[in-house]
């Protein structure tokens, strides 16, 4: 997509694409389930109204705050010719990183994630407190996992956890006490997903971007072969813990349920994988990336069906 085509586009919509919106609708999947899934039922209409709103403001915000504190990074990538457009990319359905390509203002993009930030942050109190000092922990945590670029590879560990807090945080929502084993199930099934399914992937697209600009990401330092056995690995994790997590939910689930939980799992995180690791090719990595994404958003709706119908 050029320049003059960018330009073009409502400006709503540069404010979502700062925001990745679709991903992060997607997203809003995820702590959902973690809900369901902690109480066994549907919370109270007044919270489920207000979770999805804050949960859209969080989202809205922490992906908005990733480009902000990433804004010189883009900027020289952008200069060089990176984030192309128009690709079969899920974040770069709308456009990718408006704020360095120019199109939004670093004002404009301040008030946007500081005005969702609020609103979350709201949301969140009313909530349960605790929902609103994860909220304050997982912007911290974001904003120092984008300072790391340069630094090590690790960061990808605080991505993990970063990523897993929106779930924890809609748990507390519903259930002031939670079960701590429910917690540590929950949040090892997203940190695999995200690190195999998400993170390296993600990376995998922007590797000559990154090695052009000494980023220190793991396909960077561990190389595209060992990279994808890693993710492999990761993903193979979140499809076993996918069916320790139901089960150790109130919710009881039928042959039926499992298949359908075994077969997303297959097709969104295994298939793709597999076919990384024997092509170590960069549009199996964004094929990874697009299907991995859609993965929580299938259990949810298994759950979700498991509730209202049988």
């Amino acid at each position: 997509m050029n320049d003059d085509a960018i330009l073009t586009h409502p400006r709503l919509k540069l404010f979502l694409a700062l925001s990745r919106t679709p991903h992060g609708v997607i997203d809003i999947a995820t702590p959902a389930l973690a809900a369901l899934l902690c109480l066994g039922h549907f919370p109270a209409l007044v919270t489920t109204l207000l979770g999805a709103i804050t949960v859209f403001a969080g989202y809205t915000a922490v992906y908005a705050l990733n480009d902000l504190v990433d804004y010189r990074t883009d900027r020289e990538k952008v200069r060089v010719g990176g984030y192309g457009d128009g690709e079969d990319y899920l974040d770069g359905v709308l456009v990718r990183h408006p704020l360095a390509k120019g199109v939004l203002t670093l004002p404009e993009g301040v008030l946007w994630a500081g005005g969702w930030a609020l609103v979350a942050m709201v949301g969140a109190w009313l909530l349960n407190p605790v929902c609103f000092y994860i909220f304050l922990a997982g912007g911290l945590l974001e904003a120092i996992y984008c300072l790391l670029l340069r630094v090590t590879p690790m960061r990808a560990l605080i991505n993990g956890i970063v990523k897993s807090l929106g779930a924890v945080a809609a748990v507390y929502a519903v259930n002031p006490q939670p079960s701590i084993i429910f917690l540590i199930v929950l949040s090892g099934w997203i940190f695999f997903w995200e690190i195999g399914g998400q993170n390296i992937p993600n990376d995998w697209t922007d590797i000559e971007e990154d090695r052009r600009f000494k980023a220190k990401t793991i396909p960077v330092k561990l190389g595209l072969a060992r990279a994808g056995m890693l993710a492999l690995a990761c993903l193979v994790a979140a499809f076993f813990l996918t069916f320790l997590l139901v089960w150790i939910s109130p919710l009881t689930f039928g042959m039926i349920h499992l298949l359908a939980l075994a077969g997303s799992g297959v097709w969104l995180l295994l298939l793709p994988v597999l076919r990384l690791v024997e092509a170590n090719d960069r549009l199996q990595a964004m094929d990874l990336f697009n299907k991995a994404s859609h993965f929580p958003l299938s259990v949810f709706v298994v759950v979700f069906f498991r509730l209202v119908i049988f």
